[in-house]
């Protein structure tokens, strides 16, 4: 059974051969990943897959691991963790923490998140490593990173100081820092605080690093990054109105070209393109056969509003088409699954959103498949008949 394509009908979408173009948006990074997350549509993706030196921005998948473990209860928010040799040798960014310290988990979450404590990562990765180590704790984020889809990425350390086979790829990135988002509401706030003084220590060196933080865009998250491997690069994560965005840049050569970039692709994302409404619950886009049933057809409708980010320019202008097995089979259950309607957007991926069953359809008695397999020798007939022509 091959795939059909069923033209949309002409109330749903506006259906036209040539759509306006959408400008690109082209980015300095050399690597960037954008996504809008209330719709999970990629909006831009450059060298998205690379593995490449996360730099900082690796202390997410750190973050990650502690989060979970704070989740299930193997660690509390008020646990006091020691401060190992090993953490307090890490150089570059850090909470300023010494060995006679013992510091709440709570604190050394904001030490990560806002200070990006080099030194904090270091002491949370041990208090959960399994041998106690450092390494150790790298190779579970490893591990784990596969399990959540993360394929192009490998740690070998909890914070991103530079080390031979420490890798990401800025898509890796985005999967990340979708999950902290989603999976983490009590504690994605922390993302949004501009500073943190520890125990009054290094006044100077309180502020969070995320450029965007006090711009007024919408933007509360994540995280930057710098190292002279990886250059400058941020996570972040911002929200107008009912729409989330998530993108992902590095390898930008200065501070100020960082800040200049998200900014950019903040007002880029939100500004060229809008959610649009393409059907309401419950609405019949099409119908297909339906074979060994009660009833020859089978209604497809949609089961929710179906919602879809499409080009400003070009939002009322849209091709799309009904793609679903025929025939379809009975028995069939209101509700069901059985079709998919395909839009396309210019610029962006083919948008695919479900279509359901209308209505139960029995698998039919006698007649109905007496019905169904003289359709099928009719149809043998008439192409054996074509191809003697």
């Amino acid at each position: 059974m091959n795939l059909r394509a069923l033209p949309l009908i002409a109330i749903l979408v506006t259906l036209m051969a040539a759509l306006p173009s959408q400008a690109q948006f082209d980015t300095r990074a050399t690597a960037a990943y954008v996504i809008d997350h209330t719709t999970d549509t990629v909006l831009l993706s450059k060298q998205a897959d690379l593995p490449l030196p996360p730099a900082s921005m690796s202390k997410l998948m750190t973050l990650n691991m502690v989060f979970e473990a704070l989740q299930d209860g193997r660690l509390r928010l008020d646990d006091k963790l020691p401060v190992s040799q090993a953490a307090m040798d890490y150089k570059g960014s850090t909470m300023f923490l010494n060995t006679s310290d013992r510091v709440r988990v709570e604190d050394l979450l904001r030490g990560v998140i806002v200070l990006s404590g080099n030194d904090a990562a270091a002491v949370l990765a041990e208090a959960l490593s399994p041998d106690g180590t450092e390494a150790g704790f790298a190779r579970m984020m490893t591990e784990r990173a596969k399990e959540l889809g993360m394929t192009n990425s490998h740690f070998t350390n909890s914070n991103g100081w530079p080390q031979a086979g420490h890798r990401m790829s800025v898509h890796d990135l985005a999967i990340l820092a979708n999950r902290i988002i989603t999976e983490f509401p009590t504690f994605y706030p922390l993302f949004a605080e501009t500073e943190f003084l520890f125990d009054g220590r290094a006044p100077q060196n309180k502020n969070n690093r995320n450029p965007l933080l006090k711009l007024n865009i919408g933007a509360d998250g994540l995280k930057t990054g710098h190292t002279v491997e990886a250059g400058y690069g941020l996570v972040g994560s911002a929200k107008q109105g009912d729409r989330r965005i998530i993108f992902v840049i590095t390898g930008l050569p200065s501070e100020q070209a960082r800040a200049e970039e998200a900014q950019r692709i903040v007002n880029w994302a939100f500004r060229q393109f809008v959610e649009k409404k393409v059907a309401n619950e419950g609405k019949m886009i099409a119908q297909a056969d339906v074979w060994m049933g009660d009833e020859t057809r089978v209604g497809l409708v949609a089961p929710k509003d179906l919602l879809l980010l499409v080009p400003a320019l070009s939002k009322d202008a849209l091709e799309a088409n009904v793609s679903y097995q025929s025939p379809i089979e009975a028995p069939i259950e209101k509700g069901q699954k059985l079709a998919e309607l395909v839009i396309k957007r210019k610029g962006l991926p083919d948008a695919r959103l479900p279509l359901v069953a209308d209505r139960d359809i029995p698998r039919g008695g006698f007649f109905p498949r007496l019905r169904t397999a003289s359709k099928i020798l009719l149809n043998k007939a008439i192409g054996r008949a074509q191809d003697l022509l």
